[in-house]
């Protein structure tokens, strides 16, 4: 019998009833890990000396999961999918890390990723192409590719991921799966590898909302690490979950979701934004009352620059102390200078040495008032925009991208000023450092597709009840790549 497939709950019970043991759901994990390495590398490390842990009341005690590799994780590689750290091995966990331990959470593996988080492709990684389990030939989206993929092969029931701009949320989406971002600061930050900080989630990705909930429940709370973390003890997410949501309002915008606006649509676009009219409809069935939004065509194509300007700044202020002299390679010269050039040139991936140039560029102080603070400008002016809305509804309800997953050769990889907004509006959810949830709403052409729900600050509660509710009325709830059972 299978037991990967199932919900949290579902294992919880069966360990409690002695059906399973920890160890029995390790091995089948590890032996899924290995398989889906060879199909989609999803993996930096895969820990086969892994032991099980005590089965407490802990929902999570002894139920096996994936970390992303840039959480660190004491005396386990972590290498945040970099050359650059290929070999580094920390000495402390990440706050994360520590809470999940003690919830008794088991570690199989630790997922690849975008270099350092700075991707949307999962083609980065030091170790190579991540593949989305749908189909190898297509993407996983990034940077937390190799968690998504695992967590929809069904290789565990969560995996945790970072998200700076879409990486949890996106891969949910092009994988099938749920992805949730909190509130910023409701998990501490300490301990995942920044890279932008003023916009760096730490998250989860499942295979349905209640999974969603009972882990972040988990990993949550303030830090002294943290300074930005804040109390969230008041907040039990799982509990809140009733799917009671009649007389709630939610919005979409009409720039983004309304095919008219986009003078030559793909098919995949035309069925991707007819879908998710579809979902709107589901919502209504609910009782939800759902209204269509207009914002500023100029401030929405904005958005994508914005991003670039400010996670570029602070990558490149983040990652100065990746000089190969303190951890990672040496690189080689007769001084430090031209040891840190080699190490740096020889070490990051051609994207990331472009992000740091353009970081480098933009915080030069003849050129920060032109873009570095002018993005700052705009970004204010987009959450304010999204706070203004959050007075009038409850969540901002938006497809997640153009269609399904992209072809790794980018054959379907069409990018235009039309279509930018649609594929990065989820990083204004970073702006503000709003709840996000990204949940399964669909297929085209046997590829799954996703819809996005994104609340007020500290609204946690409210928007995941709304995404649980959408969710029971639609057929995509624990899903695995392949069509497997989940009986």
């Amino acid at each position: 019998m299978k037991y990967m497939n199932k919900s949290i709950e579902e294992l919880h019970n069966l360990l409690k009833e002695g059906k399973v043991t920890s160890r029995e759901l390790i091995d089948e994990s590890l032996k899924l890990s290995h398989e889906l390495q060879e199909k989609c590398n999803a993996f930096v490390t895969i820990l086969d000396d892994v032991k099980e842990e005590k089965v407490t009341d802990n929902l999570l005690s002894g139920i096996p999961c994936g970390l992303k590799d840039n959480y660190s994780t004491k005396g386990i590689l972590s290498t945040g999918s970099s050359n650059t750290l290929k070999d580094y091995v920390p000495f402390f966990d990440a706050t994360a890390v520590t809470k999940l331990k003690q919830a008794g959470a088991v570690f199989v593996n630790k997922t690849a990723m975008d270099e350092f988080g700075m991707g949307g492709t999962g083609t980065t990684a030091h170790t190579g192409i991540i593949r989305n389990p749908w189909d190898t030939s297509r993407m996983c989206a990034g940077s937390s590719s190799g968690s998504a993929a695992t967590v929809a092969a069904g290789v565990y029931p969560y995996a945790t991921g970072s998200d700076t701009g879409d990486s949890i949320r996106k891969p949910a989406a092009y994988c099938g799966i749920v992805g949730y971002k909190p509130t910023y600061g409701m998990i501490s930050r300490y301990g995942l590898f920044p890279f932008a900080s003023s916009l760096d989630h730490l998250g989860v990705l499942t295979r349905n909302v209640k999974d969603a909930a009972i882990v972040v429940d988990n990993m949550k709370g303030i830090d002294k690490n943290d300074m930005t973390s804040w109390d969230s003890s008041n907040i039990n997410l799982a509990e809140s979950l009733t799917g009671d949501v009649k007389n709630k309002k939610i919005c979409y915008i009409k720039e983004i979701c309304d095919i008219n606006n986009y003078s030559n649509p793909s098919d995949e676009l035309k069925k991707h934004l007819e879908n998710f009219m579809k979902t709107i409809e589901k919502a209504k069935e609910l009782g939800i009352q759902v209204e269509e939004e207009s914002v500023d065509q100029t401030l929405l194509n904005a958005s994508a620059a914005v991003y670039v300007v400010i996670s570029c700044a602070e990558a490149t202020s983040n990652m100065s102390n990746l000089t190969g002299i303190v951890f990672g390679p040496r690189g080689e010269g007769d001084n430090y200078i031209d040891m840190m050039k080699d190490h740096r040139t020889k070490g990051f991936s051609p994207l990331i040495k472009r992000r740091f140039v353009i970081g480098s560029y933009v915080l030069q102080s003849q050129n920060q008032e032109r873009y570095f603070r002018n993005a700052q400008r705009v970004r204010r002016l987009l959450v304010d925009k999204w706070k203004e809305l959050f007075k009038k509804y409850d969540a901002v309800i938006l497809p997640v991208g153009t269609g399904p997953a992209k072809k790794l050769d980018g054959s379907k990889d069409i990018l235009t000023k039309e279509t930018q907004v649609l594929e990065e509006h989820l990083q204004i959810g970073n702006y503000g450092g709003f709840p996000s949830i990204t949940i399964p709403n669909g297929f085209i052409d046997n590829l799954p597709v996703g819809v996005n729900i994104t609340g007020n600050c500290y609204d946690d509660s409210n928007v995941l009840n709304i995404a649980y509710a959408l969710e029971s009325v639609m057929p995509y709830k624990n899903q695995i790549a392949g069509g497997e059972d989940n009986e």
